[in-house]
């Protein structure tokens, strides 16, 4: 796509008061349908994000006029939407809506911006399966995903919904599929089964099976669910609570321990020092939603003080703009993390 800074009159841009006007034109092999959304659904959202200009159509051309800035940063969401259509990957509102965010903070200054541009975040493949491919649909997803890349132990926390376990299993697939790794091991703190699986009636399978199931639910998205069994029955994928982790040392493996919240700071130590060669280590939790005992430690919350600035253990921080469910959901966490603010609540 083009984009020229013109004026439909022939005149200059009003640089005086911020004014400007910009035009783009959609190559003829791009349905403009691609481009604005079905019932220009994606145009509609882009309006609401940018009120103060005006946003015009006409064929394959594209009109804004309003503050300078702001119809700079529409250039470049065209732009970029654009690149993203290139790759035959469809545009969608929440696309949009976070092409935007992504934008606003790399042009602020913020900690946020970065180099990355959306089209680079949104069309990062990591696993394909199914007729579905999982991308990271946030600059922090992206470098989250691109610290399991570069670091053998990385701590993905933030709040429900920003997809840090997702996220981790489906590299730890792709590890698997490549052949990085030789098998998967994901592990929970079995804390509302109380640890203490004894005190449970059935086999382990059925013990474990509910607390668990999050994570198989995950396995089905990202694998044929037939192989699945057959995987857990060889050794390959392992689902397992972190009780059962304890003296073994763990070569040639993705390991993923999700809630880590719910670690003490002795189950945390016992859990990082089963690594073993040739083995990557992701850790998951919310520091906000932890289920320990009154006066418990959180691990999780302690390992950061400890490792923080250790080389090859990263940390990644995901927050409320990184939530990736229902919109509301992320509104729901920056309810409860102001409330918890005004009542001085910081978790145990």
């Amino acid at each position: 796509m083009t984009h020229t800074p013109t004026a439909h009159d022939g005149a200059p841009r009003d640089e005086a008061h911020g004014q400007a006007r910009a035009h783009f034109t959609v190559p003829a092999k791009h349905p403009m349908v691609t481009l604005l959304g079905s019932g220009d659904s994606l145009l509609r959202v882009i309006e609401r994000s940018f009120p103060g200009t005006d946003i015009h159509v006409r064929g394959n051309q594209v009109s804004a006029v309003g503050d300078a800035a702001e119809v700079a940063l529409i250039q470049r969401l065209f732009d970029e939407m654009m690149l993203v259509l290139r790759t035959g990957q469809p545009m969608t509102e929440d696309a949009v809506e976070r092409s935007i965010a992504m934008l606003r903070a790399s042009g602020d200054g913020s900690a946020e911006g970065g180099e990355e541009t959306p089209a680079e975040v949104l069309t990062q493949n990591i696993l394909s399966s199914r007729g579905r491919t999982i991308r990271p649909k946030t600059l922090n997803q992206k470098r989250y995903v691109d610290a399991i890349d570069k670091h053998t132990i990385v701590f993905g926390i933030g709040p429900a919904g920003t997809g840090k376990t997702y996220l981790a299993m489906a590299k730890a697939v792709q590890a698997l599929q490549s052949k990085q790794v030789n098998r998967i091991i994901l592990t929970r703190p079995a804390v509302e089964a109380g640890e203490r699986l004894g005190f449970l009636p059935g086999t382990l399978y059925e013990k474990i099976d509910p607390y668990l199931r999050p994570l198989y639910d995950a396995l089905h998205d990202m694998l044929d669910p037939d192989s699945i069994p057959k995987l857990m029955a060889s050794g390959t994928i392992e689902v397992a609570p972190l009780a059962y982790m304890r003296g073994r040392t763990l070569n040639d493996a993705f390991i993923i321990l999700d809630e880590a919240q719910n670690t003490n700071p002795e189950q945390m130590k016992m859990f990082l020092t089963r690594l073993g060669f040739d083995s990557k280590i992701v850790i998951t939790g919310d520091v906000t939603q932890v289920d320990l005992p009154n006066g418990t430690k959180s691990g999780l919350r302690q390992v950061r003080d400890i490792l923080d600035g250790v080389q090859d253990v990263h940390f990644s921080t995901l927050t409320s703009q990184d939530v990736v469910r229902h919109k509301l959901v992320g509104r729901i966490v920056d309810a409860y993390e102001q409330y918890d603010s005004r009542n001085g609540r910081n978790g145990k």
